[in-house]
């Protein structure tokens, strides 16, 4: 496991284009989400211990911010050829399993991942009602091992910042993770 840290896409940037297959075989794309309040855009995979560590208190709060109209994405943009376990078939059983309520996207040819500048697995991106980037940063302090209890305050203040139009700091800890595994 290779330990990552986000990489700087810089605040105001657009949020990139995408256009996915979702765990139920349907395209997404940004657009489906244009009157969204926010969209938060995860960069995710099965296998990653740090995915895993935070993924039940993220499925909790994304269902408590889509009632208040954020829209939400996963992307898996690892290479399934060398990491079988982050395969689509394995996305839809995480999807049932973990109850998720928001899109689970996979990202065959690593193009989003690019697009958006994307490191490491989790690396959460927010972007506001114009969807320019307002945060890129941790879910919070919480890794596995630490003792720090998971629950979300550095991503959950951004959107809170969002939704109350409230400006965001741009002091902003990058996310720690396993790297996303290029082809």
């Amino acid at each position: 496991m290779a330990l990552t840290t986000s990489k700087i896409l810089p605040l105001g940037t657009l949020a990139p284009d995408f256009s996915l297959v979702n765990t139920s075989g349907q395209m997404v794309s940004k657009n489906d989400f244009k009157d969204a309040n926010a969209l938060l855009v995860i960069f995710m995979c099965n296998h990653c211990p740090f995915v895993k560590h935070v993924l039940d208190k993220l499925t909790e709060l994304i269902k408590d911010y889509q009632e208040k109209d954020v829209a939400v994405v996963g992307i898996n943009s690892n290479d399934i050829s060398n990491y079988p376990d982050d395969g689509p078939e394995l996305m839809t059983e995480l999807s049932k399993q973990k109850g998720f309520t928001f899109d689970y996207l996979f990202d065959e040819t690593q193009e989003v991942a690019k697009a958006y500048n994307a490191a490491c697995t989790p690396d959460f991106f927010l972007f506001d009602k114009e969807r320019k980037l307002v945060y890129h940063g941790q879910f919070d302090d919480s890794r596995s091992g630490n003792d720090i209890q998971v629950t979300g305050k550095d991503l959950t203040a951004a959107i809170d910042a969002v939704i109350e139009g409230r400006e965001i700091s741009s002091t902003q800890k990058p996310s720690i993770g396993c790297s996303i595994k290029w082809k």
